[in-house]
């Protein structure tokens, strides 16, 4: 069933848990489930086969429209902005509770919809976004400005306001987890928004849409479109009574969505684009952790996540004992059914990707490059990828510039700390990148080397809602997680009002 990178079927007939049944597959405006105006629904597909899953409702711009005068209402006139922060955050943390209820349902759902593994969805993914939004609920009766000593008669005071409806535009790749990166924030601060899932996987979406309604969420707040980037997707980006749009995806999107921002009403943008995240292994390093750091780092989420360690540089001293363990971990990582609980890589999300992987795999081989391990498709249905690393890679090598989002690992030797930072920051990214070390001289000297958004020491994929997530250079701008990623949906303004007679400035 499970077969391995290097077996057989990689998806049986007979599945290990029971296929969810699909509720919602209308769009949800103004806390309620409709068609589209259209009336046309799109396929969405199960990667494990190949197979459709269900259809679900195509929105277009006058269902953007009808989603945003909604949101528009229910912050001008509506009770969410305006209840004192403590009452958003106990509906939050009922929101919290309803999706605790609801957690294999969810998992299943992000499961056969975007290949995620069932185990880790349930015991974390989703069990997750719901201490994200307690997480915030708390934050949101502490949402104080400043009270501000002038230079002269004159006395100031900040405070910090909703900015108002929001557009969230969400990747595949984490369905659940990067929609309460941002809906979470900015149902604490205070706003209203339109949410568009991707339409590889947008089944999870529409349920919590459902349970925020059962939560006490009021109508209107909370809209969720399924559609197509470029017409869905457009409309937000360049829709004129949005304040802000927040994407996560590709650098080459992120460009057309502040192109948009500008063209249209100047809306505020924040940006986490792709990366291509280095991870440096140095002599001293323990070399069965750092074997299993590197394996986890591009194979986890079947390489589908923006801060896979997709280019691992290793110093000489250890470089073929590495090698020689990559190799043997990567024959025991298990490719298949992701409902199988012994499986740790399950299918690409779709054709497009499995063949866009496929390709990149071929470019490798082309320009030159030793395929180590891996490189073929795994079974005979699905988008099933066995976990591939190459050796013998050069910097300008396409596989080792471009963020390909699955899971291939360009392997490389350098010989000094200098040359490790200089190549691991010759790249137009700088989303996240991983130092592998015994010593807190070298940690100290890399992590403030590399350019990059979030830096992990003798770790990888050590997120908390506590810590700032976002990136430098062409991985985007603004923070998700932490007190910035609420901050980011808070206006501030300054009120100044004149004192007299003071016996004190």
């Amino acid at each position: 069933m499970g077969g391995q990178s290097s077996g057989s079927s990689a998806c049986s007939e007979e599945s290990f848990v029971k296929m969810p049944t699909i509720k919602f597959t209308k769009l949800f405006i103004n806390g309620e489930f409709i068609d589209s105006v259209s009336g046309k629904t799109f396929e969405t597909i199960d990667p494990r086969t190949g197979e459709v899953i269900t259809r679900v409702a195509e929105g277009d711009k006058e269902d953007v429209d009808l989603a945003v005068k909604a949101a528009r209402a229910a912050f001008d006139h509506g009770p969410w902005p305006r209840l004192p922060g403590a009452e958003r955050g106990a509906i939050m943390l009922k929101f919290a509770d309803m999706i605790d209820e609801h957690t294999e349902e969810l998992a299943k759902l992000d499961t056969v919809d975007a290949g995620k593994l069932f185990s880790f969805g349930k015991a974390v993914d989703i069990p997750q976004v719901a201490q994200t939004l307690r997480y915030y609920a708390g934050a949101a009766d502490k949402i104080h400005g400043e009270v501000l000593k002038m230079s002269r008669e004159l006395q100031a005071y900040t405070l910090l306001e909703p900015v108002g409806v929001v557009g969230h535009i969400i990747p595949w790749n984490f369905p659940s987890t990067l929609l309460f990166a941002k809906i979470a924030p900015s149902l604490a601060a205070g706003c209203t928004m339109v949410v568009k899932p991707a339409e590889q996987s947008p089944l999870s979406a529409l349920y919590y849409a459902h349970l925020a309604k059962l939560a006490g969420v009021p109508d209107g707040v909370l809209n969720v479109i399924t559609g197509y980037g470029e017409t869905a997707g457009a409309a937000i980006t360049h829709h004129m009574d949005i304040d802000k749009v927040s994407f996560t995806g590709s650098s080459e999107v992120g460009r057309e969505v502040m192109q948009a921002a500008a063209k249209s009403n100047l809306k505020e943008v924040s940006l986490e684009l792709g990366g291509k995240s280095p991870l440096l292994i140095f002599d001293d390093a323990d070399v069965d952790m750092a074997a299993d750091l590197a394996l986890l780092g591009i194979l986890f989420n079947k390489g589908e996540i923006c801060v896979a360690g997709s280019r691992v540089f290793v110093q000489e001293g250890i470089y073929d004992e590495l090698v020689k363990k990559l190799t043997e971990k990567a024959k025991d990582w298990v490719v298949g059914d992701p409902f199988d609980p012994n499986v740790r890589q399950g299918p690409q999300v779709d054709k497009t990707q499995y063949e866009k992987i496929l390709t990149y795999i071929e470019h490798g081989k082309r320009q030159g490059a030793t395929l180590l391990t891996g490189g073929k498709p795994v079974g005979k249905k699905g988008y099933f990828i066995e976990p591939t690393i190459f050796t013998d890679v050069k910097d300008d090598m396409l596989i080792a510039t471009d963020e390909i989002f699955g899971p291939v690992m360009s392997l490389m030797k350098f010989k000094t700390i200098e040359e490790g930072i200089e190549r691991a920051n010759k790249t137009k990214y700088g989303l996240a990148a991983g130092i592998v070390t015994k010593n807190i001289d070298v940690a100290n000297t890399v992590s403030r080397s590399i350019r990059a958004g979030t830096i992990w020491i003798n770790c990888y994929f050590a997120f908390g809602n506590d810590v700032p997530f976002g990136g430098y250079k062409m991985s985007g701008f603004g923070k998700d997680y932490g007190m910035q990623g609420l901050h980011k949906y808070l206006h501030t303004k300054s009120v100044v009002t004149p004192i007299y007679n003071s016996p004190w400035l």
